[in-house]
């Protein structure tokens, strides 16, 4: 091991133990362990940064979903960007900045024996800064290209309505939306945010949950109904929406962060048979899914980016490993604004 990798320690976050609401203290472990040279074919990588996303409360709770939960003594599931300070891998040289699933951890090594390729992917910052390439160039803006153009698939003129419209999702959605043609309301917690979506990305209105009816908000913005609606926080918005659905309507269900920390079941939406009346369709979507296509949706927003067709707003909250915990929760108090990152060293 080289003189300068023997002295690293790499300090971790691990999940001790599941939560119950909102996750507490006494769930979360900090560890460290000395950072060890790579194995044949393998490279290690300094964090740099780390992505805080509503999904990660869901990973923290046992049972069978899309992905397998977080286990007890684990190092807390986290997708990130770094550099590649240790190589013996033929894909990866010192030095090249890549995105994967590094954890909440200062370094992350490839496990023994798999191919560090698996786990990584070299990203361009020419393309996009490392904050941009965990949002609208990573896994949100992911989901929200393949979630509105696959599932919604939008037509010039119909009005679509997204909520968690200032989040990560939110606004690369009502962006795209705008791009091809359609009626953008958003919905959104705060006059900043709200201000934000409409004077900034160029949405048509966007309806304040906290400081007014969605109900009426709704009735206001979309006299003829919602033809797309891209869900992001479940709960009383949703059923609000279902309301206002227009003929063939499409609901995209990506999250329901109003949901992620209760104690007692979700409660499903009370006007469900909407969808049965207007002839409406509702399909949830898993970004994992669509990682081949991955390229074709980056290529087209990083150009998006360069042209100023498209805006991306990165919350990034100072503080390293030990800040992990805190800047979570900011996301289930509707506290970021923006994409909400971590930033765990300097590069």
């Amino acid at each position: 091991m080289s003189s300068t990798l023997s002295t690293l320690v790499n300090h971790q976050l691990r999940l001790a133990s599941r939560p119950v609401g909102l996750a507490k203290a006494d769930n979360w472990q900090f560890t460290e362990e000395p950072v060890a040279e790579p194995g044949d074919g393998g490279v290690l990588v300094k964090t740099l940064v780390l992505s805080l996303d509503p999904a990660m409360r869901g990973w923290m709770n046992e049972g069978k979903s899309y992905i397998a939960p977080v286990g007890i003594g684990e190092v807390m599931r986290a997708g990130g960007v770094g550099r590649v300070i240790a190589s013996k891998s033929p894909d990866f040289a010192v030095g090249d900045i890549v995105s994967g699933l590094l954890g909440a951890q200062e370094y992350w090594a490839s496990p023994s024996g798999k191919p560090a390729g698996r786990a990584l992917e070299k990203i361009d910052l020419k393309l996009g800064t490392a904050t941009q390439w965990l949002n609208v160039l990573g896994m949100p803006g992911m989901t929200a290209y393949f979630g509105l153009m696959d599932i919604g698939q939008p037509k010039a003129g119909e009005t679509v309505v997204v909520s968690g419209a200032a989040g990560a999702v939110g606004q690369t959605v009502g962006q795209l939306a705008k791009l091809k043609g359609c009626r953008v309301v958003g919905i959104a917690g705060g006059t900043a945010k709200c201000d934000w979506v409409v004077k900034e990305l160029g949405f048509d209105a966007c309806i304040d949950y906290k400081g007014g009816s969605v109900r009426e908000g709704l009735k206001q913005h979309c006299p003829k109904g919602v033809d797309i609606y891209f869900d992001n926080v479940g709960g009383e918005i949703l059923d609000q929406v279902l309301a206002k659905l227009a003929p063939k309507a499409r609901i995209i269900v990506c999250g329901a962060i109003s949901q992620y920390n209760n104690t007692t079941p979700v409660k499903g939406p009370a006007n469900y048979l909407s969808l049965l009346v207007n002839r409406a369709r509702m399909e949830g979507m898993v970004v994992f899914d669509y990682t081949a296509r991955f390229p074709q949706a980056i290529a087209e927003m990083s150009a998006d980016l360069k042209n100023g067709r498209m805006k991306s707003k990165e919350d990034v909250v100072e503080g390293g490993i030990a800040a992990f915990p805190a800047t979570l929760n900011k996301l289930f108090a509707g506290e970021n604004f923006g994409k909400l990152v971590l930033r765990v060293a300097a590069d």
